[in-house]
């Protein structure tokens, strides 16, 4: 999935969201800052696996908020089913 899908797609921005939206089996991808803190990405990328998500992180923070719609950096944002 690129940024141009994330732009059009129904999502949710934040570790915490995109956490509780993981546990409740409502994602598709995910997408993780390249440059966010890995003490922050790794619990996501653990649930990611546990749960078969797929996870794009090539991405900056910058990127990913802009793609998301807001005006400050993301460090997570998931796609919803």
């Amino acid at each position: 999935m690129s940024l141009e899908d994330l732009k059009k797609a129904q999502k949710v921005i934040g570790l915490k969201q995109v956490t509780k939206a993981i546990n409740r089996d409502q994602v598709t991808c995910v997408f993780l800052g390249a440059d966010a803190d890995s003490k922050v990405t790794d619990p996501i990328k653990d649930l990611c696996r546990e749960k078969d998500i797929a996870i794009e992180a090539e991405n900056t923070m910058a990127e990913l908020g802009k793609a998301a719609g807001i005006g400050v950096k993301a460090a997570a944002v998931a796609v919803l089913k």
